[in-house]
């Protein structure tokens, strides 16, 4: 199995950047893509950014070109560089690591940018 942590997020202001990491343990070698979601009030959660093993990059359109997810070369850690926040980047914040197996998450992590 494999479990997640996450760490950072918080507080931020319009035009500022915040970093998300994720830690995997257990059986990482089994993960085959890393991402990270997010969770606004009364929304559903939508996916953020995503990276596959083969290192294809998706990500929403709402964030491409300010958000940047990246991993290490161990593929047990995966981060989300976060630049030029706007308001509507306010959100629950999860890492996701996903195979053909399962599909688990993060205990999430709170963002919340004030204009």
């Amino acid at each position: 199995q494999v479990q997640l942590v996450e760490s950072g997020g918080g507080p931020a202001q319009t035009g500022g950047s915040l970093r998300l990491s994720c830690v995997a343990s257990g059986r990482t070698a089994t993960i085959a893509a890393m991402g990270w979601y997010r969770q606004a009030p009364g929304q559903e959660r939508e996916l953020v950014a995503r990276i596959v093993n083969g290192g294809s990059i998706d990500y929403a359109d709402a964030v491409r070109g300010r958000f940047a997810i990246s991993r290490n070369s161990a593929r047990n850690r995966w981060y989300l560089q976060m630049n030029s926040l706007k308001p509507e980047d306010t959100a629950v914040y999860t890492c996701n690591a996903a195979s053909a197996w399962y599909n688990i998450w993060g205990q999430g992590t709170q963002v919340t940018v004030s204009s």
